[in-house]
């Protein structure tokens, strides 16, 4: 493997290998079989070796809240299939029954997902890597009170308040198909997180995410919208997306990046309507890449799971700089991937609704919009807690996990009080009628509220075992 200049980071990647067991049930798009694919293709590839491999640990109840309402993190975590008749008004209450299914093992599944972002982010924060990954993440319709879009609990959120400690501001950017309105709707009053969304919007589930949604009080401006029509290729998807996170980057200045990665915008997914290939999509990796600030990298939809795996796979080897053969390795998946048995995929001849004209426009509107910004805007600079320096991987049993920082340590935290709007929303797939899965109904966007403090030090991530590849595929 031929290694690209430069362009070695230190990469830790998350997975825990029970999240391909989870099942929505029969005939649901969502299958988190897609991250096992994903993690055994990378292992067949070899990339494992040029990275850290650590198993998440399970978000506990008190991390979940950070974000999330008391009670509806209460209420995952008693819903089973077998009780769910005594839950019937609570089911309402949080969205809970069709789209998002209760199923066995639910509430672990939200665990890892959230376990695997919160990790991501406290290593980020020790600076014991430069880019993080999680493909077991990107949750981004998750509400603080409700499930939306195949989305429960919303990892991103809890990852960016954890950046949020250490980082004046946090840019979120997400390529999923489907507007990111959870992260949006989360942070749209405060000027510390700017969320900018490509996204197909017209008829088609979640129903947010207009050019004319830009945030709210001490967040006007910084929720960029970026409503896209069916059939976006590569050369259209870059043409919007390398300008507009160009000027995102120069008027912001974050100190950290997450970006979700969903792989429902890939040509020929089965909810999606875009036309993008997998190279096409690893370019937004490779360019955000390039602004070498911590990076934290999540999954998200993506419902044609051979492609999904092919997409995060390859966005794997862009984070590690590695390139990897187009020829796919033999796996424990590999009859998925044929006929041609390739990592790339061709785009399909579906006609490109984006005009250069309407790109353009889209273009003007959202430059206008950031020359209103402040120039690096937000709260002043506070000196850095000492623990971010501390990498406690490497005396993890010295470590007492649960005990909390000592005051003075909580009050040099910059994050600020009631910056964060309230959850009541939805949101991931439908085709083009926004009947299909996905959201029946059209979000009510409840701004206004507060998350609580940020106060309790996280646990420290567990470190898997680089197995041979023979016993990580099992």
């Amino acid at each position: 493997m031929a290694t690209q200049p430069h362009s070695r980071k230190r990469v830790c990647y998350y997975y825990d290998s029970d999240i391909g067991n989870y099942y929505y049930g029969q005939g649901h798009p969502m299958k988190p079989h897609r991250i096992r694919m994903t993690h055994n293709l990378l292992l067949n590839y070899g990339l494992y070796r040029k990275m850290e491999i650590y198993r998440p640990h399970k978000a506990t109840a008190e991390e979940m809240t950070k974000f999330h309402s008391d009670d509806y993190i209460r209420f995952l975590r008693s819903i089973r299939p077998d009780n769910m008749a005594e839950y019937n008004k609570q089911m309402q209450r949080f969205n809970v029954g069709e789209d998002c299914p209760v199923f066995d093992g639910l509430y672990e599944f939200c665990q890892l997902s959230a376990g695997g972002s919160v990790a991501a982010a406290v290593k980020l924060n020790k600076q014991a890597a430069e880019i993080c990954i999680n493909w077991g993440g990107g949750l981004h319709h998750a509400k603080k009170s409700e499930a939306s879009g195949f989305c429960y609990v919303n990892d991103i959120v809890l990852g960016i308040l954890e950046l949020l400690k250490y980082h004046q501001r946090v840019l979120y950017i997400d390529i999923d198909v489907h507007h990111g309105d959870g992260v949006e709707e989360a942070f749209y009053t405060t000027d510390r997180v700017m969320t900018v969304s490509f996204h197909k919007y017209g008829e088609y589930f979640p129903g947010t995410g207009d050019l004319r949604d830009i945030g709210a009080g001490k967040g006007k401006y910084y929720a960029v919208n970026i409503p896209l029509r069916d059939g976006m290729d590569d050369d259209a998807y870059e043409s919007i997306f390398v300008p507009i996170i160009s000027k995102v980057m120069e008027t912001f200045q974050p100190g950290a990046v997450v970006l979700q990665c969903g792989a429902d915008s890939l040509t020929g997914d089965r909810l999606g309507c875009f036309n993008l290939t997998v190279k096409g999509h690893g370019k937004c990796v490779e360019f955000v890449k390039k602004y070498n600030l911590p990076f934290m990298m999540v999954g998200g939809g993506g419902y044609t799971i051979r492609n999904v795996s092919r997409a995060w796979t390859y966005e794997t080897s862009v984070a590690l700089g590695v390139e990897i053969a187009n020829e796919l390795p033999y796996n424990d998946y590999f009859e998925y991937f044929g006929p041609d048995f390739k990592l790339h995929i061709s785009p399909s001849n579906m006609a490109n609704q984006n005009t250069p004209e309407y790109l353009e426009k889209i273009k003007t509107r959202l430059f206008e919009n950031l020359r209103m910004l402040p120039h690096a805007p937000g709260v002043q600079v506070q000196a850095i807690p000492e623990d971010a320096v501390n990498d406690e991987s490497d005396n993890e049993d010295k470590v007492d996990k649960d005990e909390r920082l000592p005051q003075k340590d909580l009050d040099k935290r910059i994050t600020l009080d009631n910056e964060f709007s309230d959850s009541e929303d939805e949101g991931e797939g439908g085709r083009r009628d926004n009947r299909s899965y996905k959201g029946r109904k059209r979000p009510r966007l409840e701004k206004g509220g507060e998350t609580k403090e940020l106060d309790e030090k996280p646990k420290e991530e567990v470190k898997a075992e680089k197995a041979p590849v023979e016993q990580e595929s099992r």
